[in-house]
């Protein structure tokens, strides 16, 4: 099966307690059909670690289990996976996604063809408990796209980086960005600095979407970190419709919070840069009370999308 002229893939995934979740994860990676060795490392965070000794390991594969030796969160937990990884590619998974089979064997052939990215995506198949969706990402995102858009079919359980990048030029994951909110995105501006992604059209990643995620309805944890990425982006200013994205989503945050003279700020900044910013209005509709934040937020996450 393994070859030992492909090189080695690490997959870091992090996690807390999502034990079930976390070994369909595990499992998934550990099955790729992809030729060369694969090492999947799992980093508990502010847990400590399941040895995950009920799980087998294919030949050509191996299982770490660690602990999180950096920062608290999932930027740190991430960072100790990298610094841990021996394989010349590292890929993210989350612990409550999963990998199809094919997922590494048809990314790198992709990658192959295109040396320059700087990354490789692939599509997402969303599931939630009434729902299920497809998410196609373009076939290359660049950093002025990630600007305009954060293209969210470019998901952090799909991308493959070389572990060189990570510790050279891209850099780690940022472990300042207040509880680790948009690390993801972070990391791929950052990289898209340097190169384009490539990504394959095919749906790649099983994603659970809506109530697994660690983020959802964590409005505090939203505005700090995207105010953070605002401050941290200066490019963002080139891009009228990205800030008023942006603006749009904070507004919303503090809608739902309550704070509503920060809401009604926030929204008129979107608009002014973006009158078509539907954030925005949905910010003005929960800051004057027409319809409840959990409301909207529960109606666009059963078509697969966030605030």
């Amino acid at each position: 099966m393994n070859n030992s002229s492909s090189p080695t893939v690490s997959v870091v995934i992090t996690t807390v307690d999502r034990r079930v979740l976390l070994r369909h994860a595990v499992r998934a990676a550990l099955a790729q059909d992809y030729t060369g060795e694969v090492e999947v490392l799992v980093v508990f965070d502010r847990v400590s670690a399941d040895p995950l000794d009920d799980v087998q390991v294919p030949p050509g594969r191996t299982l770490t289990v660690m602990t999180n030796h950096r920062s608290p969160g999932l930027a740190g937990a991430r960072n100790t996976g990298i610094l841990a990884a021996g394989g010349v590619y590292v890929g993210f998974c989350d612990d409550d996604d999963a990998w199809e089979r094919t997922k590494l064997s048809r990314q790198l052939a992709a990658w192959s063809l295109d040396t320059a990215a700087v990354a490789i995506g692939a599509g997402l198949r969303l599931i939630s408990d009434t729902s299920m969706a497809v998410r196609t990402p373009p076939s290359r995102v660049g950093f002025r796209d990630l600007l305009r858009s954060r293209v969210t079919a470019v998901h952090s359980s799909s991308l493959l980086y070389r572990r060189a990048d990570l510790t050279g030029r891209i850099g780690l994951v940022d472990e300042t960005l207040p509880a680790s909110y948009g690390e993801d995105y972070d990391l791929l501006l950052r990289a898209t600095r340097f190169g384009h992604v490539r990504c394959v059209q095919e749906p790649l990643v099983l994603v659970r979407w809506g109530e697994h995620s660690m983020y959802a309805g964590k409005w505090e944890m939203l505005v700090a970190g995207l105010t953070y990425l605002l401050r941290k982006f200066p490019e963002f200013s080139t891009s009228a419709a990205g800030t008023a994205r942006i603006a749009g989503q904070v507004a919303f945050a503090h809608a739902a919070l309550g704070h509503r003279s920060e809401a009604w700020r926030w929204a008129r900044s979107a608009l002014r840069r973006d009158p078509a910013q539907v954030r925005a209005y949905a910010a003005v509709l929960v800051a004057t009370g027409a319809v409840s934040a959990d409301t909207l937020l529960a109606f666009v996450q059963k078509r697969g999308r966030g605030v």
